[in-house]
């Protein structure tokens, strides 16, 4: 093995002094370029009514200016062999990486902007199916664009594009094989998008599945968070949703009804027991005034069941209302009918 000559070594020298000098004024230019940018996209931002500039702004930040500093370094390297051969040996892993991390940081951008711009309207229940589809939506192609960069990251390696053209001539089993291994992440990202699209479930909707009730606290490409009155967090298959039956207590607008159950003795007058439940029930908050009715339900032997049938805007309301009013009747009876309370 020859030793390098110190004319060699002196040509290497100069040489990577001229190269490191050229890549550190383009990367100054760069990151010049980059701060007087921003600087006066800060300011366009600042002067807009609304945070959506800002946020995007600032989610563009950092990629860009590394993005910038690419892009000098590799029109600094056309006139440095050196450079050029350097750059040359990393700029296939590191041009993937900057375009994915630029995508990325638009669709995540984009995605808070619109989120932010779904919660100023008046309708609860479009603010939720917005808020659901931005957010797979956004995740699904987050999912794609980290995948997209990887592969082309990893197709900048000689071996393994090699590997990538010895599968193609077998494409066969290569699909196979490959089409087995993705199944799972396949069938969540499709489940993803179906769930997206036809929207059998949302952010925030009441749904009760499994002999679980909970409220959706976040819809993943691979699972969804159910979180219950008790604060469990139940993680549920995104593809559960789509293969089996659950109920949904907040799938369209309009409230819910519910019931109480009131037991009394038989041989009581009605009508004084229904005027003392419309009237208690004029003064709770909760009630929407659409249903309100005092129905006999069931006649026994030795007791007679009233419904009390009322109704609330949500699934929260119609709970604090009916343990309101069954408090509340409870109470009247005992202070004007005492003998009419069912006991044993």
């Amino acid at each position: 093995m020859r030793l390098p000559t110190t004319a060699e070594i002196l040509h290497w020298a100069e040489n990577g002094t001229s190269a490191a000098i050229v890549a550190g004024i383009a990367l100054v230019f760069a990151f010049l370029v980059h701060f007087v940018l921003f600087a006066v996209l800060d300011r366009i931002a600042r002067l807009s009514p609304t945070r959506s500039d800002d946020v995007v702004v600032d989610r563009l930040r950092q990629p860009l200016r590394w993005s910038l500093a690419a892009v000098c370094v590799s029109l600094a390297a056309e006139n440095q062999p050196m450079l050029a051969q350097i750059w040359g040996s990393v700029a296939r892993f590191v041009v993937p990486a900057l375009l994915g991390w630029v995508a990325f940081a638009l669709v995540k951008a984009f995605a808070v902007v619109m989120s932010d711009r779904a919660e100023l309207s008046d309708d609860e229940l479009a603010v939720r199916s917005r808020r659901t589809r931005i957010a797979i939506l956004s995740r699904s192609l987050g999912f794609v664009i980290v995948f997209v960069t990887v592969a082309l990251m990893l197709l900048g390696i000689p071996g393994v594009r090699n590997v990538g053209v010895t599968l193609m001539a077998s494409a066969g089993v290569a699909t196979l094989a490959v089409g087995a291994a993705a199944q799972p992440a396949l069938k969540s990202l499709i489940a993803g998008i179906q769930m997206a699209l036809s929207e059998p479930i949302r952010i925030g909707d009441l749904v009760v599945i499994e002999g679980e009730t909970g409220r959706v606290e976040d819809i993943r490409m691979t699972y969804v968070v159910i979180r219950t009155a008790d604060e469990r967090r139940i993680i549920v298959p995104t593809a559960r949703f789509l293969e089996t039956s659950f109920q949904n207590w907040t799938r369209v607008a309009g409230g819910l009804t519910g019931n109480v159950i009131l037991p009394i003795v038989p041989g009581h007058a009605i009508a004084p027991i229904r005027a003392a439940f419309e009237a208690l029930l004029e003064d709770q908050a909760d009630w929407d005034k659409r249903t309100g009715a005092l129905q006999v339900s069931e006649l026994k032997v030795d007791h007679l069941e009233l419904k009390l049938v009322l109704s609330a805007a949500d699934p929260a309301a119609l709970t604090r209302l009916r343990l309101a009013m069954r408090e509340a009747m409870v109470e009247w009876l005992r202070a004007e009918m005492p003998e009419a309370l069912k006991t044993t």
